[in-house]
């Protein structure tokens, strides 16, 4: 019995201590000193509405807007609550043929860029939701955005250049760019661009004909819409 009302004492003496104390007093500093990081970071558009969190990527479909890596976190990717990467060796085929497509995909969308297509542009990350590219991979990807915004292209480099983080510390990782931040300084420049058309429906066929089956949904056009 006096074991059993020791091991009880130091139960409850470690649960207040770890499971509530430590919690409390670690979450009040980080209010009190960095509130918007300890609220994750939400990023808010020209209106004030939160569009996203500055440390999670998004895709984005409008050729006026940057692209960000692919995604494998969800089954559409950019899933912030299926972080993961697609654990496919470099021998996997499956792994091969989507590099194919999306390189196909991206010298289609960019005629106009120069030099090969980054790496980073077909690999993705190893959560699935890195919201960084480097200078070089933005820069790639620059006269397609100016051309569909209308804008000089010098323009959309000054936004792009303005953007530029550093080393961290000065000495940790490289120089990179966060994309959905970028994406809003163009639409604060330059206003937003029109939203695509939506994808036209594929016909039903008897094996898409049955009952439960859904129809595609179009891709993400553009800034997301404010989160509930």
């Amino acid at each position: 019995m006096k074991t059993m009302i020791i091991a009880i004492r130091a139960t409850v003496v470690t649960l207040v201590l770890t499971g509530l104390l430590y919690p409390f007093v670690m979450t009040g500093l980080a209010q009190v000193l960095f509130p918007w990081r300890a609220n994750g970071s939400l990023v808010t558009d020209e209106k004030g509405q939160v569009v996203g969190s500055e440390l999670i990527a998004q895709g984005f479909a409008n050729p006026a807007y940057f692209q960000p890596r692919p995604s494998a976190a969800g089954d559409k990717g950019y899933d912030a609550t299926s972080s993961s990467g697609s654990n496919l060796g470099p021998t996997s085929k499956k792994l091969q043929d989507r590099i194919n497509d999306d390189l196909k995909r991206l010298k289609a969308e960019n005629p106009e860029a120069t030099g090969s297509v980054p790496a980073e542009l077909v690999t993705t990350s190893a959560s699935g939701l890195d919201p960084h590219l480097s200078p070089e991979a933005m820069l790639w990807q620059l006269p397609r955005v100016a051309k569909a915004r209308g804008v000089a292209a010098e323009r959309v480099k000054a936004a792009v250049d303005a953007n530029v983080e550093g080393r961290t510390f000065g000495i940790l990782g490289e120089r990179r760019v966060n994309v959905l931040l970028v994406n809003l300084a163009l639409d604060r420049q330059f206003g937003r661009p029109a939203p695509l058309p939506p994808a036209p429906e594929k016909k039903e066929t008897k094996d898409t004909n049955k009952e439960g089956a859904t129809p595609s949904q179009p891709a993400n056009q553009g800034a997301p819409p404010p989160e509930k």
